[in-house]
């Protein structure tokens, strides 16, 4: 797997974790690295994924609201909301990484860990915030030093 994917599927797990149980940075991340042990680039991408995530929350939680039709945040599949989360994070403050990019990796770890529909749904949500509110050129390359 490749590194990017497995610290976007660690960020999934983290935030998940977070959302259900409303625990802290400092609690969360030493016993989720404890128990999921991973190289140091995997561990720096999550961590600023989950951070960022966690930071710009109100604003990522108010873009997904926006964008989704007939649907509460709060009734959302933990899951699928939480790949939202990070996604919208990566599309809105993460300028090195493509927004293709983006979209098939939460795209594949939806289909990867939620119902079989879900994918379709991350899909159609990333897309219209990406047509919409993202200004970076899908045909950017990919930072070299790590893999997206």
């Amino acid at each position: 797997m490749r590194k990017r994917t497995q610290a976007r599927e660690c960020a999934l797990k983290i935030l998940y974790q977070m959302d259900m149980v409303e625990g802290s940075f400092d609690q969360v991340f030493p016993s989720f690295w404890e128990a999921h042990p991973a190289p140091d680039d995997v561990r720096e991408f999550t961590e600023q994924l989950v951070r960022g995530t966690r930071d710009h929350l109100s604003e990522i939680d108010q873009k997904i609201i926006q964008y989704t039709e007939n649907w509460q945040l709060n009734r959302m599949a933990v899951v699928d909301r939480n790949i939202l989360r990070f996604a919208v994070y990566e599309l809105l403050f993460m300028d090195e990484i493509p927004p293709k990019v983006t979209i098939n990796e939460a795209v594949n770890i939806a289909k990867k860990y939620s119902q079989d529909e879900a994918g379709k749904f991350v899909n159609g949500i990333l897309d219209k915030i990406h047509h919409t509110e993202v200004h970076k050129p899908d045909s950017e390359s990919a930072p070299k030093e790590l893999d997206q």
